[in-house]
């Protein structure tokens, strides 16, 4: 039995029962792919679910505002994806009638569709026999067959492409994709592989040659940045706070915040409270105080934010202020969205 034979076979043993496996619409699978970049199995899933429970089709989608589909998103991550979709949606709406492309080259057109995910879709849905290569993919390719090329470099990216078109199942390309992808997500994971029951050990490089934990070879990370945030949140004479949202290309486009001060490193009160007179955005500053001592420390992919939240008190009305019992309304980043059920005022 060949490598993707045995593939093919473990995962009709093995598959996980997922929503989007009992169906072949394009709209569905896409929707799945695009939440499961970079997201687990079971964070995406409540997220697929509630997805399909608000917009049913693609229709639906393309008819939301950008509001309502960034707060379903909240706690997802990488939000730049979601914005991607919603613009997607409307393009296969507005110029194709609501029919995705049905090639792997006509996906790649589409906004924020790279080429795992028109691989995902061109054979999943239209069975046109396109290799996937994912994490999970590079991870069982690489160990199997002792690859040591670095995964997250372009030689890299080529050569596993060319590899995975060499070995997947053209006639049953469907289950063979994700079953090669459910096979690393769950036989061949990451930290504590099942070698001792995997159906591909009698033939697996890396465990030959006990270098399981050495592969795949990825090059290393770029340098962490750290960054210090100081939200202020308000209260005004009504005891209505305020949102802003962040506009630019930055983290978090498009989401709410309460106003922010971004520093060089941590600021105290007197520092802080200076800037903010600096700044003449509020007129009677009636009091300022910390309400995190410690900065709260939240990790993203390259930066790492050094958090301290304010509290702001003032002595007049805000004209754009927003009631407290409305602020769950607002799609915020999961920092702030932890901050608020944390901080209840």
């Amino acid at each position: 039995m060949d490598f993707s034979a045995k593939i093919l076979a473990w995962y009709h043993e093995n598959k996980r029962e997922l929503p989007w496996r009992k169906t072949n619409d394009p709209y569905n699978i896409w929707l799945s792919e695009v939440m499961l970049q970079q997201t687990r199995v079971a964070q995406g899933l409540p997220y697929y679910e509630k997805f399909i429970r608000a917009f049913p089709t693609v229709h639906d989608l393309a008819a939301a505002s950008e509001e309502r589909v960034l707060k379903l998103w909240q706690g997802l991550g990488y939000y730049s994806r979601a914005r991607n979709m919603h613009a997607t949606a409307k393009i296969i709406v507005d110029e194709r009638g609501g029919s995705f492309p049905d090639t792997h080259k006509d996906l790649l057109k589409l906004k924020g569709v790279g080429d795992y995910t028109a691989s995902a879709i061109a054979s999943i849905c239209f069975n046109e026999p396109q290799p996937v290569v994912d994490g999970n993919v590079y991870r069982v390719l690489a160990r199997y067959f002792g690859v040591d090329v670095a995964i997250n470099a372009p030689k890299g990216a080529r050569y596993f492409k060319a590899l995975a078109r060499e070995v997947m199942s053209i006639d049953n390309i469907r289950d063979y994709n994700q079953g090669i992808m459910e096979f690393g997500a769950i036989q061949c994971s990451p930290r504590n592989p099942r070698c001792g029951s995997c159906p591909l050990s009698d033939s697996c490089v890396a465990l030959a040659d006990k270098r399981i934990d050495e592969l795949p070879i990825k090059l290393k990370k770029q340098k962490i940045k750290n960054r210090y945030f100081n939200y202020l949140v308000l209260f005004d004479k009504a005891g209505n706070t305020l949102l802003e949202q962040r506009k630019g290309k930055g983290i978090w486009q498009n989401l709410y915040q309460f106003p922010l001060i971004e520093s060089e490193g941590e600021l105290d009160k007197e520092l802080l409270l200076a800037k903010v007179i600096s700044q003449k955005k509020f007129k009677e500053i009636k009091s300022l105080d910390p309400i995190n001592e410690e900065p709260i420390v939240h990790k993203l992919s390259h930066q790492h934010l050094y958090t301290r939240f304010w509290k702001l008190k003032l002595s007049h009305t805000l004209n754009d202020g927003i009631s407290w019992k409305n602020i769950i309304d607002f799609p915020v980043p999961v920092l702030l969205a932890d901050f608020i059920k944390t901080f209840k005022f």
